[in-house]
């Protein structure tokens, strides 16, 4: 339905995305909205589209759709616009005055005589011509947001078009619509490519193709890829623009001579991704060719530190540390239970023996805080080593500057994870004679980010690889470790042992059973916690056994609504003192302190976990690690979410003690042997999967879903010639 009404309170307002709650007068009532609002006032006249919904906590409500925001009619209601502080100079008594002169005619005024103005006492000639440029801009401001309407690019849209392009945005939109696309984060080409042929945009005009071409390559990154096949691209653009492929070609060729996109052995790369896959080819070639100082008596030192220690190490790990001594470079990957922690302690017990200075790193910050509780040595994300600050998520931070790492060792654990962004901003900061030792399980999903960094490195079989397939005796007790192990090999694992740390439940509706898992039976099978030991891990968001739906029914079960425990309703969301949440970016500026007040410090990074202690007035307060207590304000709410339930991929990089996963039918790009094995090599102590075994042997079988396209291995092997010429 539709209804117009004047904006009489704004309650709140979210200054990242305009979400509002407002009280709107309507019908000579007044009416509490939510909604998308950017650039509204006390005292805007919107029409507004949406219905009426019921809230559990705040009662009823008129959410909106869209909204347009319209001039105010009524002397009341112009009064009440003018009085309401959005224009600087004019209060409520200035307001009355202006209104009680002009009447009707106020608003035109305003617009286009404001030197009558100065015929009210109090308001100067100057202080006339200010008011209406004031005016002028929140309107001018507010056509913005109508101009993107007409494309159906909606208010929040119009709220970053606007933060980017400033006042200018409608001629610089006209001039060249295709700029949207870098601006607007996911939207689709066609409805760009629409606004830009109904301002007149020839079919076969070069900005339209070039456009495309990048769009296409755009979208080809956020799915993992640094370059596409050329003849693939050439279809793709060619159908999406209904023009011809020579058309397409020859623009590609221009964009080539221009160095905006590179081609390269039949495949084309935005330039950015191209640069620095190669930035990373050359620099690691150039460490791993200086000359290593070689440790004298070196397996006598490994032995003493085995001793030290209270390990044995196999040949093959015995293999992998002297490499690291031996190599400027030097990568370490093997599966669970193959000791690569047991590894990483007695690098670093050697190192410490030379007086070597060691930074000790990994790409996440839950991935560093287990690795320094695994070997008692402070490990830093690597964008804190690099002192990144807030690292733009796009192709932009390519070339951001980094910190020069003062380190003669550099480790980084769950190296799997890092991306060619990340990689190439971490080379950027090692100096030429810095050890670099990559390790990690190359067949764990691939960085989230694009490129396929690890397994690029070791299939190019040029830097030194050791590549770990000994199981711990300890391990080999494990059917989680074992069981891990088989499905990376593509065997079918035994689903029917009723005994050990891995137990399997049929169930084609597993929803009840998870709940019933999480919130009884484990807790009298182990003494398990369901908050703090137990995680559910999923394929999706969506569906019944998606996040979304899980973190809902974990919610109710594990923590429901009652009247000792305060609520605060973010979007769809609604946040309750006690809840299981995750930070979901990286924020290296929010502050922390300690429960007793002693320790103060700043960052929480994506993928930690915490537990809402309050809610107040004041925002909500998250405790993590069990100590940090950090305050949620408005402005950054957006960074939380539930995580009762949690996908494999935002799991990479933790272990928890108990593991449930529901496997049931869903899209065969995520349904991957990988994803499996990710999610399957998360849990330390027990593992429960509920669902579907045909489901699981097809996960099994599904190996080539996910293949990326890049260019890394390529690059390596070209240069490695390159420097074998010289």
């Amino acid at each position: 339905m539709e209804i117009k009404g004047q904006i009489e309170d704004i309650i709140y307002t979210n200054e990242v995305n305009s979400y509002t709650v407002c009280d709107l007068s309507y019908e000579d009532k007044i009416v509490t909205a939510v909604g998308f609002l950017p650039f509204v006032s006390v005292g805007d006249v919107i029409v507004a589209n949406g219905k009426f919904v019921t809230h559990s906590t705040y009662g009823e409500q008129f959410k909106i759709d869209t909204f347009e925001k319209v001039m105010p009619t009524s002397m009341e209601q112009i009064e009440k616009y003018l009085g309401s502080g959005m224009i600087k100079g004019i209060g409520p008594v200035t307001s009355k005055k202006i209104v009680n002169k002009f009447g009707d005619n106020t608003l035109y005024i305003l617009r286009f005589e404001p030197a009558k103005l100065s015929e009210i006492s109090g308001i100067t000639k100057a202080k006339a011509l200010a008011i209406s440029e004031e005016f002028n801009n929140q309107w001018d401001l507010w056509q913005i947001v109508v101009f993107l309407q007409k494309y159906q690019i909606g208010v929040v849209n119009a709220n970053r078009v606007y933060k980017e392009l400033g006042m200018n945005a409608i001629p610089l939109i006209e001039e060249n619509p295709y700029i949207l696309l870098k601006i607007l984060y996911g939207v689709d080409f066609k409805v760009v490519d629409k606004i830009a042929l109904e301002m007149g945009m020839d079919y076969d005009a070069p900005s339209r193709i070039a456009s495309a071409i990048k769009y296409a390559l755009t979208i080809a990154s956020r799915n993992g890829h640094t370059c596409v096949l050329e003849q693939n691209l050439l279809e793709y653009v060619s159908n999406i623009l209904g023009v011809a492929e020579e058309v397409v070609h020859n623009e590609l060729t221009s964009l080539s001579y221009a160095r905006e996109v590179c081609i390269e052995n039949g495949f084309v790369f935005l330039k950015e991704y191209f640069t620095a896959e190669e930035n990373i080819a050359k620099k690691l070639l150039m460490m791993s060719n200086e000359r290593v100082t070689h440790l004298h008596s070196l397996d006598d030192k490994i032995s003493e530190a085995e001793k030290e220690l209270n390990i044995e190490l196999s040949k093959e790990q015995r293999k992998a540390v002297r490499g690291v001594f031996e190599n400027k470079v030097m990568i370490i990957t093997g599966g669970p239970g193959t000791g690569k922690t047991t590894i990483i302690k007695l690098i670093l017990k050697l190192m410490q023996k030379e007086e070597m200075k060691v930074s000790l790193c990994a790409p996440t910050g839950r991935a560093a805080k287990r690795i320094t509780e695994t070997t008692g040595e402070e490990a830093k994300t690597i964008h804190r080593l690099l002192e990144l600050g807030k690292l733009d998520e796009d192709i932009a931070s390519i070339d951001y500057n980094v910190a020069h790492i003062e380190a003669d060792a550099v480790i980084v654990d769950e190296a799997s994870m890092v991306d060619v962004v990340l990689m190439n901003l971490l080379v950027k900061g090692l100096s030429e004679k810095t050890t670099l030792v990559l390790i990690g399980d190359a067949d764990q999903l691939p960085s989230v980010g694009p490129g396929s960094v690890l397994k690029d490195l070791i299939e190019s079989d040029i830097l030194p690889t050791v590549c770990l397939k000994e199981i711990y005796r300890q391990a080999a007790e494990s059917q989680i470790i074992m069981n891990a192990h088989s499905i990376n090999n593509g065997e079918m694992i035994d689903l029917n042992k009723k005994d050990g740390d891995f137990f399997f439940i049929r169930a084609n509706s597993p929803v009840e059973q998870i709940l019933e898992l999480v919130s009884k039976r484990l807790k009298n099978y182990g003494n398990y916690d369901a908050k703090r030991d137990i995680q559910v891990l999923t394929p999706t968001k969506k569906g019944d056994t998606g996040t979304k739906n899980l973190n809902q029914a974990l919610q109710n079960m594990l923590n429901p609504k009652s009247s000792d425990k305060k609520e605060k309703a973010y979007g769809e969301i609604v946040f309750r003192e006690g809840d299981k949440v995750m930070q979901i970016h990286n924020n290296y500026d929010v502050s922390w302190e300690s429960i007793d007040g002693k320790t103060q410090g700043s960052g929480i990074y994506n993928g930690d976990l915490g537990i809402i202690r309050k809610i107040s007035d004041d925002g909500i307060e998250v405790v993590f690690d069990e100590d940090k207590v950090v305050l949620y304000e408005e402005a950054i709410m957006e960074e939380l979410e539930h995580a009762y339930a949690i996908t494999v991929h935002k799991s990479q990089g933790s272990e928890f003690p108990v593991i449930v996963m529901p496997i049931i039918s869903g899209p065969p790009m995520l349904y991957t042997r990988n994803l499996l094995y990710t999610g399957v090599t998360r849990a330390k102590e027990l593992l429960v999967i509920v669902g579907n075994e045909r489901v699981i042997e097809y996960m099994i079988k599904n190996v080539d879903t996910k293949n990326r396209n890049t260019g890394l291995k390529y690059k390596l092997e070209k240069y490695m010639q390159i420097f074998n010429q010289i």
